[in-house]
């Protein structure tokens, strides 16, 4: 993954997913340009960053955005379209995002009291992160 703000948003949601055993898996798409008159397209268009399943069996989609980053059309669909279905779908800007989300859809984890210890000491998303995070790679 590119270290980008979004793809170093995209990589912390899934070691954070993966420490929690939550089944989940980075879900490229786009287009690739192979000759002048050849292009191949892989995945689906507006498919999120993020997919996986919850523990209970749910779907979930995640959409990883830096501060500024904007959902496309194809993006807002796909997320609707989701939750339409049942599904759990995100938008995540950071990891506290990503949490807040989850919680609000019944899910809470452990280790959440230090995420919301450290982030109540007015630390940055980054360090939260890090301590989060840490020793997983």
């Amino acid at each position: 993954m590119a270290k980008t703000p979004e793809g170093i948003i995209k990589a912390n949601c899934l070691r954070w997913l993966e420490k929690r055993g939550i089944f989940s898996w980075n879900n490229p798409s786009g287009v690739i340009h192979i000759s002048a008159d050849r292009w191949i397209r892989f995945g689906k268009k507006g498919s999120s960053d993020i997919i996986g399943v919850l523990p209970d069996g749910k779907f979930l989609a995640i959409e990883t955005k830096s501060i500024k980053g904007r959902l496309s059309p194809e993006q807002k669909a796909f997320i609707e379209k989701v939750r339409g279905l049942g599904g759990v779908a995100i938008l995540a800007r950071s990891l506290r995002e990503l949490d807040e989300a989850l919680c609000a859809n019944g899910y809470t984890f452990s280790d959440m009291p230090l995420f919301n210890e450290l982030a109540a000491k007015k630390n940055s998303d980054d360090q939260v992160t890090q301590t989060i995070t840490k020793g997983i790679k």
